[in-house]
C-alpha cells in the first residue's frame, strides 16, 4: 500500500487532470488507476490495481474498486467491486458487492444489500434489494423482486441460471440452478423454481395456503400465553 506522501501526490495529479475529489479523507488511489476528467471520488474510497473509470462517474463514499472497468455516468455508492466490468449509467448501492467475473451492462440498477458473482446482467435490468445473483446470465429489462436467490451450489457442483429478456422474478423466489426462465415469463412471489419456465408463462411453485378456522379459540392455552407476552 502506498504511503501518505505518495497518496497525496497521486490525488494532486488527478486533481490537475480534472478529477473532482472534494474531500481527501480515506481516499487511496494506486498509481496504475486511470480516471477520466469529470470523475468524482467521494471520501473513504479506495481504487486499486488496473482500475479504469470514465467521465461523469461518481464513486463512493465508502467504496472499494479493484481491477475493474467502470463506464461513464455511473454511480457506485458504498460498493465493493472486484475484477469486473460495470457499464455506463449504472447505479449501485448502498451496500453492494460485485464479485469477480461480473459484466454489468449499461443502465442497470443494483439496489441496497445485493451481491452479484460471476454473472452477466444485461441492459436495463433491475436488481433492487436483498438479492444474491450468482453464476447467472440475466437478460435485458429483467426485474428481480426483493429477497430472490439464484441457488447455484448444491454442495458439490456450481450450476448456472439463465433469466431471459423481460422476465419478472417475484419476491422471495428461489431459482434452483441449472434452470432457465423464458422471455417475459413471471414467477409468483415465494416460489422455488426447479424446472425451466417457458416464454410468457407464469410459474407458481409454493404450497397451497390453508387457514385453520377458529384455531386460536380451540388452542386456549396458546391464546392465554400469547396475551401474557404482550
Amino acid at each position: 500500500m502506498i504511503n501518505n506522501e505518495e497518496r497525496i501526490a497521486i490525488i494532486n495529479k488527478h486533481l490537475e487532470n480534472g478529477v473532482e475529489i472534494p474531500c481527501f479523507d480515506g481516499v487511496i488511489i494506486e498509481e496504475a488507476v486511470k480516471l477520466e476528467k469529470g470523475v468524482v471520488i467521494m471520501p473513504n474510497t479506495i481504487l486499486l490495481g488496473e482500475t479504469e473509470i470514465k467521465a461523469g462517474s461518481v464513486i463512493g463514499p465508502n467504496s472499494y474498486i479493484k481491477n475493474s472497468k467502470i463506464g461513464s455516468n455511473t454511480t457506485l455508492n458504498n460498493t465493493q467491486c472486484y475484477d469486473s466490468i460495470v457499464g455506463s449509467d449504472v447505479t449501485a448501492g448502498p451496500f453492494v458487492h460485485i464479485r469477480p467475473n461480473c459484466n454489468i451492462k449499461d443502465n442497470v440498477h443494483i439496489g441496497n444489500f445485493v451481491e452479484v458473482k460471476n454473472s452477466t446482467v444485461d441492459e436495463g435490468s433491475k436488481l433492487p434489494h436483498l438479492l444474491y445473483v450468482g453464476d447467472s446470465d440475466v437478460g435485458k429489462n429483467v426485474n428481480f423482486g426483493c429477497g430472490c436467490v439464484t441457488v447455484n451450489y448444491d454442495g458439490r457442483n456450481k450450476s448456472r441460471t439463465t433469466v431471459k429478456d423481460g422476465a419478472f422474478i417475484g419476491c422471495n423466489t428461489n431459482l434452483v440452478a441449472p434452470v432457465t426462465i423464458g422471455e417475459n415469463a413471471f414467477t409468483a412471489a415465494g416460489s422455488t423454481i426447479t424446472e425451466n419456465v417457458p416464454d410468457n408463462a407464469l410459474s407458481v411453485a409454493r404450497a397451497k395456503q390453508t387457514n385453520k378456522e377458529n384455531w386460536v379459540n380451540i388452542k386456549k392455552p396458546y391464546k392465554r400465553q400469547h396475551q401474557e407476552l404482550k
